[in-house]
């Protein structure tokens, strides 16, 4: 549940203020543009909660999705356990039309802004880690952010021993062994 993950409500500047839009209502709305790509300011038109990407941006600040995608990697690894055995790392580009912070010029869309999401999932294709660049990013750039991204600890027992790791022509260079190395991975 995520209701125990939230942060306190903060103070109104003035002392004062509107009721605030309920948790779940404000998570509808997050969940409700995230499912379906709709632009933030589109809300209001459904009627779900015009307020959610405040909302949002409070709750990412706070690391509530963060410490939700742990929580549940560690609930999936006693459940079904995380396949650390074999990792493989990748990118993909998408557009960016209105930009932001994490874009760059797509270099196979005559330029326009793009973003490149790096993936590490485990060998059954559970996502572990990812970093967010601008489109312009090469992927093996993006390596040691992804690697770091992972949330849970490898066990013990993997520590120990090198992991395997697959990656494609994209990262063949001195600095993505180097990294690989450092992360014990093969």
């Amino acid at each position: 549940e995520m209701a125990h993950l939230l942060p306190p409500r903060p103070r109104h500047p003035l002392g004062c203020h509107n009721p605030r839009v309920p948790d779940r209502t404000a998570m509808d709305g997050i969940f409700f543009v995230l499912r379906t790509g709709s632009q933030w300011g589109a809300l209001s038109a459904t009627g779900i909660c015009s307020k959610a990407h405040r909302r949002f941006t409070e709750w990412v600040e706070a690391r509530v999705f963060h410490e939700f995608w742990r929580r549940g990697l560690l609930a999936y690894d006693g459940v079904a356990g995380i396949d650390w055995e074999w990792l493989s790392a990748d990118g993909a580009m998408t557009k960016a039309p209105l930009g932001g912070e994490k874009t760059g010029p797509n270099p196979t869309d005559r330029g326009k802004l793009g973003t490149k999401r790096s993936v590490v999932p485990d060998a059954r294709g559970l996502p572990l880690g990812f970093a967010v660049a601008g489109a312009n990013v090469p992927d093996f750039k993006l390596l040691e952010a992804t690697l770091d991204a992972i949330p849970v600890p490898r066990p013990q027992a993997h520590l120990d021993q090198a992991l395997n790791l697959c990656l494609d022509k994209g990262y063949d260079y001195d600095g993505p062994r180097q990294i690989a190395y450092d992360y014990n991975l093969t």
